[in-house]
Formats: structure tokens, C-alpha cells, sequence
């Protein structure tokens, strides 16, 4: 079933507080954003905000474990496309590239905030991270058979690093020579030559 005009209006609503959030929390922090400050960004009250999140740390939690959600739903859909491993290893790279262009706000929060979230929710987007780094690790271990599990874990991580360095990246050259030079580092990391068992 379709959702109705009205729930689209507040989904839309909501999704609008979270990026909101998401800048607001990048620039100042989380404990210096107030209810009254991301409700003056959006042009509401700050309590307006309760129809849509039960707390501050509900939005945190929407919006962390929200980008975990659409990373791993990303992973996920390239893998469904069954494509060669090293066509689906660079539409992975090209996919987080895309997320980290696109929500460079919601990778600082992230980076900065995990440790504000409380415990549940934290160990959420851990599971979500795991499993989306568990996945990359499957599809790398098949073109690099001689690396260990544990070798690649640690390769995979450095990338994400430097993919998700755009928030710092951002301003030194156009955006898309930052994503050519990232998708490239990137890319060469994964396929250099890895050692042998």
C-alpha cells in the first residue's frame, strides 16, 4: 500500500530535521545543538520536533543508525546485481564515494558522535558496520586468495578512511577531481598485490 499524501508530507518533514541535525551537529557537536536551535534551523518550535523524534537522542539515533541502514541497503543491492567481483568491487567503491559526497555532515556526526548514542542503539549501528565491512571483506577475499581474513579487514578499513575523507577533501579541488583522485586511491589500495599466505 502506498503511503498517503500526509505521510509522505511528514516523512519528508522528518527526513528534512534530519539533515538539519546533521549539519547542525558536524559544525557545533552534539551537545552543543538544543532542541530550540534545530527547530529554529527548520522554522518550527523546537517541541514541534517531538511529533517526529521522542528525544534529542532519538535524532542522533535516527540519523547514525539511518546511514549504517543505507550503506549496508547499498552494499546489498550491488551484490544482488551478481556482476564479476572486480566490477563489484568498484561499484562499491563508487557507491560509498557517492554516500561520503553526498552526507559529508552525516560521516563527521558519525565520526564524532557514535560514543553519544546510547548503548542499544550504539551496538546497532556496530552490528550494521560489521556486517557491511564483513561483506566488502567477502567479495575482496576472492580476487586476493592469499591474504588473511584479518589482512583485509585492516586494507578495508584504510579505505573507508580515505573515502570518507571528503568532508576534509571537500574544498581543495572540484568535487569531481576529489572523487576521480579518491575513487582511484581507493581502488589501487584494494587491487594491489596482496601478500602471500
Amino acid at each position: 500500500m502506498s503511503a498517503s499524501p500526509r505521510e509522505r508530507a511528514k516523512a519528508e518533514r522528518r527526513e528534512r530535521y534530519l539533515e538539519a541535525a546533521a549539519s547542525l551537529i558536524a559544525e557545533r557537536g552534539f551537545s552543543g545543538v538544543s532542541i530550540d536551535l534545530l527547530g529554529s534551523a527548520v522554522g518550527v518550535s523546537g517541541p514541534a520536533l517531538y511529533r517526529h523524534f521522542s528525544s534529542k537522542e532519538d535524532i542522533l539515533t535516527q540519523l547514525l543508525v539511518g546511514a549504517s541502514e543505507r550503506l549496508l541497503a547499498g552494499y546489498e543491492a550491488i551484490i544482488a546485481e551478481s556482476l564479476g567481483d572486480e566490477e563489484t568491487l568498484r561499484r562499491l567503491v563508487h557507491f560509498h564515494l557517492d554516500f561520503a559526497t553526498n552526507e559529508r555532515d552525516v560521516i563527521l556526526a558519525q565520526e564524532r558522535e557514535l560514543v553519544n548514542l546510547p548503548e542499544e542503539p550504539r551496538r546497532r549501528v556496530r552490528s550494521l558496520q560489521r556486517r557491511y565491512v564483513n561483506g566488502w571483506v567477502q567479495v575482496t577475499e576472492r580476487l586476493m586468495p592469499g591474504a588473511s581474513r584479518a589482512d583485509l579487514t585492516v586494507r578495508l578499513h584504510a579505505v573507508f578512511g580515505l573515502l570518507n575523507s571528503t568532508p576534509y577533501s571537500g574544498s581543495l579541488a572540484s568535487p569531481t577531481r576529489v572523487r576521480e583522485i579518491l575513487a582511484e586511491l581507493a581502488l589501487g589500495a584494494l587491487f594491489a598485490a596482496a601478500p602471500a599466505a
